[in-house]
């Protein structure tokens, strides 16, 4: 990793963070995902035997007629050496879709632009058997594609919940911040996980990290944990344990904070005149914990901070996603942006616009809940990009990269779900329910 620090930040951050996180131990995985290759191509290292006598050194060449071992191929790698560039591009993308059922338009989108991920709203949500049947669907139309294809979900609890009227209703963040015990945090990640694999979902755009420290926010509120530093990173790492164990992909957000804004980036944009000394003692905490914990995933929100880059916001921002993420955190895991048709976005640039500078930031994935114009402009925006030399291919490789090691990590498949049997989750819910007062 090579750290590019904003002037005064890396000594900040070396002294405010490296607290954030006391425990470094690995993450727990869930059971089945396999670990992704960390460099293309990486050899294993095995430590080095006492030679018995009359061994030769290891500088000796090889016997007669022998090769030496060659280094184990990288499946990512291999796969990635067979894909179009169209395809790549395609990967970068997590679009929204129209309706309850996969239109003619949703499927073109999948079938043609390939992309790697489709995220659920609401108004996409009918009852149990009609949202399997959709999932169902949209697996089955990306099934002759590169990859297997995200199928992801705001599930948080509260107000922000996607789930069908079928399965009992989870509560909000800060009900469960209220007690202040991680272990209830991981049971609802578990539950929280064990619902949408049963519909068929593979990523969540939870747990909120935000911590709640300005009361008249209008968007972020009780979906935090609360307004202690401490707490948030607690039981959002502990959520993220219980969803990861459930074969969930994580998505944390929304990087560097939205708790101490005053205008909701859902429609315009929001400031934050914070140093980033000041940040880094409340607002970056619980998400350098993330980073210690090797979060899968992170998504970076629409928020000016004019006191580190006056002029982009940190999902288009380059020394907010490069420097400090990736750069003085040590991120090296996916980065995905808040929906770009968002006002925050929509407002101020246009969306071919942000959806490069968004890569050229070092975002992975762009988000595009809304409209399939949006989706091809975006995908349309970063191919001629590309193709242009704007962003190298080996910017773009980096990006691919990180996404197919996630979904082969979590051994993503596009295979059909049944309709679940939700007797036995409902009664859990609610037994956890009632822990929760």
């Amino acid at each position: 990793m090579n750290y590019r620090p904003i002037a005064g930040l890396g000594l900040a951050l070396t002294l405010l963070l490296s607290g954030c996180a006391r425990s470094e131990s690995p993450p727990v995985s869930s059971p089945s995902p396999s670990q992704p290759a960390s460099s293309p191509a990486e050899p294993s290292v095995t430590p080095t035997q006492p030679a018995s006598p009359g061994a030769s050194s290891p500088a000796s060449p090889s016997p007669s007629g022998s090769k030496e071992p060659s280094a184990p191929t990288d499946p990512v790698k291999t796969r990635m050496e067979k894909m179009t560039l169209e395809e790549k591009v395609g990967q970068l993308i997590l679009a929204g879709l129209e309706g309850k059922e996969l239109d003619a338009e949703a499927k073109r989108m999948i079938r043609d632009d390939k992309v790697g991920g489709v995220i659920l709203y609401s108004n996409n949500v009918s009852d149990l058997k009609g949202t399997v049947a959709l999932v169902n669907a949209i697996k089955r139309t990306n099934a002759a594609n590169p990859a297997p294809i995200f199928v992801s979900v705001d599930q948080e609890g509260g107000r922000v919940s996607r789930l069908p009227s079928e399965y009992v209703k989870f509560p909000a963040n800060a009900a469960v911040g209220a007690t202040g015990d991680a272990d209830l945090a991981e049971a609802m990640g578990q539950l929280l996980g064990r619902a949408l694999t049963s519909s068929g979902f593979n990523m969540d755009f939870a747990p909120v990290l935000d911590v709640n420290s300005n009361p008249d926010n209008p968007v972020i509120g009780d979906r935090s944990f609360g307004s202690s530093a401490d707490l948030v990173s607690k039981l959002g790492l502990a959520e993220l344990t219980g969803l990861r164990s459930e074969g969930v992909i994580p998505v944390v957000k929304h990087f560097p904070g939205h708790g101490d804004t005053s205008v909701d980036s859902h429609l315009d944009l929001p400031v934050v005149d914070k140093t980033p000394e000041q940040l880094a003692k409340l607002e970056w905490v619980p998400f350098q914990a993330a980073v210690k914990n090797h979060a899968e995933a992170v998504m970076v929100a629409h928020i000016l901070y004019p006191k580190i880059d006056p002029d982009k916001p940190g999902s288009l921002s380059k020394r907010i996603v490069g420097d400090i993420l990736r750069g003085d955190m040590g991120y090296d895991g996916v980065v995905i942006t808040d929906d770009l048709g968002m006002g925050a976005i929509a407002k101020h640039y246009p969306l071919a616009e942000a959806s490069v500078m968004a890569i050229e930031a070092g975002a992975d994935i762009l988000l595009v809940g809304h409209g399939y114009d949006n989706e091809r402009t975006a995908f349309e925006s970063v191919l001629k990009s590309v193709k242009s030399g704007k962003i190298s291919e080996e910017r773009l490789d980096e990006s691919v990269y990180r996404i197919l090691s996630l979904k082969s990590k979590y051994e993503l498949q596009d295979a059909k779900s049944p309709v679940p049997d939700l007797k036995e989750l409902n009664a859990d819910i609610r037994d956890w329910r009632e822990k929760i007062g």
